[in-house]
């Protein structure tokens, strides 16, 4: 019995008694590099002809990568309360960027960590419901500059060089060296750190508020990736119209607060690629450092994002309309102590994988409410149970009905714009109202909202999701295949909290896996 009188399955406790065993032994750091907002194909491993990535590229050619990786919810807040919890947004009750404080779980991330004798650490940005007092060291950054800086230096006025942007771009080579960009700064902060607090293990999450807008960076990355070099995207505003109301009404939004911004998207496609080097060689420096200081040779990493960006499909930058996989699928690159070199992996994983996969890293029981499953066996390379991993799902929109034009475009008022003002909230009352669910198998994709609208892509026909096959008589039997695997993660998903009082014995799988008991469950049948 656990110290709450829950009964747990024998094989469970021997399960958790055998990872907290090694956990014990081997003690290793932890570390998160989390980026804002990047595009999951704009890397050379999945084929992208310039040096966008080349570092994380070769940890992913020396750990393990995934090409399926997908975000709970294509929205920060959303997505990182996932991340810390292990829980999707219909049971956080965190739909939005604007529900922080209302999250619901029964543990998290660095709690947990501090339970087990972990140091944490937050260098970056939050822009979730962690709070200052639950880490023992906070250093935040955000899209407006550094916190905490003092006036009249050089840090300050860097931030409001940001904050003249107003959340767009700047189509020149910023003003500042390499050095005063955000992510270089960040990891002499971690490295800093990490060099006076590694004789004890350590959870850190190094969070890039990066290349999230506004859109700039410095020379030499601003000409590394200039318009005439980068290529041609695959779709452009022509698309809209296939995609439907809520993106052609996001494009006029875009349109009224940035006038011919259209005109510019390869500018800006070209600001979002330097920016994303930038940090790929940020990441080469901060592992450099590590390694230097033998801290490396102990320590779990883990790459990705929160979510994606359009970067200029569809005519569009940002987020917003939708779930394509440009704003749902999500970079995910695992490298270092214990990670099993495999390089490319099939499996269907999740942002709100990480924390059940972190708590058996150090040895913790998974907490009861986290909804994430394990990867940790995967990724030792260890027997898992292959059909766990065959699908996943997101989640979209705050929910109530979908608010549209017809009510009304009063957009300064609801808070999305500002008079005279370049400044734009791509996440607002239209783009996000209404719920919406996707589903990954395989080459498929399926999207399905409240009002029983589908949409049904084969993405590697398709992948910019432009012919939605959805009620073709052609695809009948695929299409009752994937709604069928949707309904079963939305049962599936559904909030265990709070778990019955008294007498009814709760049964959870190994490793916290939903829906397949994996090789050492028989004996809790």
């Amino acid at each position: 019995m656990t110290e709450t009188g829950k009964i747990i399955p024998a094989t469970l406790l021997l399960a958790g008694w055998a990872v907290g065993a090694v956990a014990q032994q081997q003690r290793p750091n932890i570390v998160v590099i989390m980026s804002d907002q990047q595009r999951a194909d704009l890397c050379g491993r999945e084929g992208f002809p310039m040096e966008i990535t080349p570092f994380v590229d070769r940890m992913a050619e020396q750990g393990a990568w995934f090409n399926r990786a997908y975000t709970t919810a294509p929205a920060s807040v959303p997505a990182r309360t996932s991340f810390l919890t292990g829980r999707f947004p219909n049971a956080t009750r965190v739909r939005s960027n604007h529900n922080t404080e209302d999250a619901v779980y029964g543990a998290h991330l660095f709690g947990v960590a501090r339970e087990q004798g972990y140091q944490t650490a937050l260098v970056g940005k939050n822009h979730s419901f962690l709070t200052k007092s639950e880490a023992d060291c906070w250093i935040p950054y955000g899209h407006g500059g550094q916190g905490g800086v003092k006036p009249g230096t050089p840090e300050a006025d860097f931030n409001k060089y940001l904050a003249s942007l107003n959340m767009y771009a700047n189509f020149e080579p910023a003003p500042y060296g390499v050095e005063m960009q955000q992510p270089y700064r960040m990891v002499d902060d971690a490295v800093e750190w990490i060099r006076e607090n590694h004789d004890q293990p350590f959870l850190m999450w190094l969070s890039f508020s990066e290349p999230h807008c506004p859109y700039q960076v410095c020379e030499p990355y601003y000409s590394m990736f200039s318009p005439d070099k980068i290529p041609a995207n695959l779709t452009d505003s022509s698309a809209l119209a296939a995609k439907g109301w809520r993106y052609e009404q996001l494009n006029e939004m875009m349109g009224t607060a940035r006038p011919h911004y259209e005109r510019r998207l390869q500018e800006l496609r070209g600001l979002y690629m330097g920016m994303v080097r930038l940090i790929d060689d940020q990441v080469a420096r901060f592992i450099d450092s590590l390694q230097q200081m033998e801290v490396y040779q102990n320590t779990v990493f883990v790459v990705l994002a929160d979510h994606g960006d359009y970067v200029g499909e569809y005519g569009l930058m940002n987020k917003g309309a939708g779930m394509p996989d440009v704003l749902c699928r999500i970079p995910m690159v695992w490298f270092g102590k214990g990670i099993a070199p495999s390089g490319l992996r099939p499996d269907h994983v999740s942002i709100a994988d990480l924390f059940p996969t972190f708590c058996e890293v150090m040895g913790a029981e998974i907490p009861m409410g986290v909804q994430g499953r394990s990867l940790w066996d995967m990724l030792q390379g260890k027997p898992y149970p292959q059909e766990e991993f065959t699908s996943v799902m997101g989640e979209g929109g705050y929910g109530g009905q979908y608010y549209t034009k017809e009510d009304g475009t009063d957009y300064i008022g609801e808070g999305c714009m500002r008079k005279n003002s370049s400044s734009f909230d791509c996440l607002n009352t239209w783009t996000q109202s209404g719920t919406q669910r996707l589903l990954r198998k395989g080459d498929w994709k399926l999207i399905y909202d409240m009002e029983g609208n589908g949409e049904l892509y084969n993405l590697k026909n398709d992948p910019m999701e432009i012919r939605n096959l959805y009620g073709d008589p052609a695809y009948a039997a695929r299409q009752a295949e994937m709604v069928a695997e949707l309904l079963k993660w939305t049962l599936g998903t559904e909030d265990p909290l709070p778990i019955p009082r008294a007498r009814y014995i709760f049964k959870r799988y190994p490793h916290n896996y939903m829906f397949v008991p994996g090789e050492d469950a028989s004996a809790s049948k």
